[in-house]
């Protein structure tokens, strides 16, 4: 712990954060308690006057930290984790683009992007890669994430700020996220909205979602056919509206189309017979997201080879993949929490006359198959999707082989 007071000049990425999280950003080993002492005695200073702990900062101030400070009170910093030549090479291998506020990877299907009991390997353990030799700036970090199985775009914030400006556009909806897929059969309708509640499924540890309409979340997914091998397969566009964990997977089996290769959701039926790939088919394909310098992050990622050499031996053609310009308009946050009220006082409502006659009592398994109550289908049409018209993507009825 220093001696010496130190002076701090606020950078661009810290502007707007409250002064006891520049502390947790950038002296962790110093805790709340300590932090909160300085203030209250006048030792912290910002541009030379007394601040709170509550103070958002802005670029360019001066941050007077007095000398001293209790270790134990805080979160000591992560320490660096020594990579090998080949963990370098491939962290390296999958970086699409980068700048001094991200890092975008083209993550490969099989390797998990977080560890976790017996997980050694995961892109979280390969972030050290990314700190230049000899710098003691911060490690890059998640800020959002993909299935062990599934490829594509995972976008890494290089700093702290840009980690809360991006986490803050993810958790807004206002990221573009595309992933292509292949399905089994075709859905019926050919422009489609997925509005299937989900949970975690009882007996599964938490490592299984299902559909549940009484206790599940709000999930949306909004897909498109854009080709189909027959009646045998079909490729699709899938943008998810909420971000349910494994929300895609879970709709497109719901619906009768799981993913192929999802052996998780779909079983046996998820699998194509024939030389077709039994890896997963779902790739994170397209990411616009708003950048902290300005314009916004625009990244595509190729197709990882499984997934290309299916694509070529059902007949399909990657130039097909124009995508959905029309999106649907997002609810406010407002409306949002007006839905979500109403919502629970239904269930509550249905919870009551449940207790009354337990004759018309429902569980949630009812849902689990991916139908309503009533009988009706759980998707709804997209705007783009003509009347009268099921199935075919481009190319209708063609079948191929």
């Amino acid at each position: 712990m220093s001696d010496n007071v130190r002076q701090f000049t606020v950078g661009a990425d810290d502007d707007g954060i409250r002064l006891d999280r520049w502390f947790k950003r950038h002296l962790p080993q110093i805790g709340f308690a300590t932090v909160s002492r300085w203030a209250r005695t006048g030792q912290i200073r910002v541009d030379g006057k007394r601040a709170d702990t509550a103070l958002r900062l802005e670029t360019g101030q001066t941050l007077r930290v007095p000398p001293g400070g209790d270790p134990k009170g805080g979160k000591a910093a992560r320490p660096r984790r020594e990579l090998t030549d080949e963990e370098i090479a491939e962290a390296d291998a999958m970086v699409l683009t980068q700048d001094r506020a991200a890092i975008v990877l083209n993550k490969p299907p099989g390797l998990a992007t977080q560890g976790g009991t017996k997980t050694n390997n995961h892109v979280d353990g390969l972030l050290d890669a990314f700190i230049p030799e000899g710098s003691d700036g911060p490690r890059p970090r998640l800020v959002h994430r993909l299935d062990k199985d599934t490829s594509g775009v995972l976008l890494i914030a290089r700093t702290p700020g840009s980690a809360a400006f991006f986490s803050k556009r993810f958790s807004g909806r206002s990221a573009k996220k595309v992933y292509w897929a292949l399905v089994i059969g075709v859905p019926e309708v050919s422009d489609g909205l997925i509005e299937l509640p989900l949970a975690k499924q009882p007996g599964t540890g938490g490592e299984k979602m299902w559909v549940d309409e009484e206790r599940g979340q709000p999930a949306r997914t909004r897909y498109r056919i854009v080709d189909r091998a027959g009646n045998r397969a079909a490729w699709v566009e899938l943008h998810p509206l909420t971000g349910r964990t494994h929300q895609l997977r879970v709709h497109m089996a719901a619906i009768g189309h799981p993913i192929v290769g999802d052996g998780k959701y779909g079983g046996q039926d998820a699998f194509l017979t024939g030389s077709i790939s039994r890896k997963m088919h779902l790739h994170a394909r397209h990411l616009v997201i708003d950048h902290p310098d300005g314009a916004p992050l625009d990244v595509t990622a190729p197709l990882p080879a499984h997934f290309a050499a299916s694509m070529e031996q059902l007949g399909f053609d990657e130039a097909d993949g124009a995508e959905l310009v029309e999106e649907p308009v997002e609810a406010s946050r407002e409306a949002k929490k007006r839905a979500a009220r109403a919502h629970s006082k239904q269930v509550r409502k249905e919870r009551r006359g449940e207790r009354r006659d337990r004759r018309t009592s429902a569980g949630p398994g009812e849902r689990k198959g991916g139908k309503s109550r009533s009988g009706g289908s759980p998707v709804r049409k997209g705007p783009g999707s003509p009347r009268g018209r099921s199935g075919g993507g481009k190319g209708g009825g063609r079948g191929r082989r």
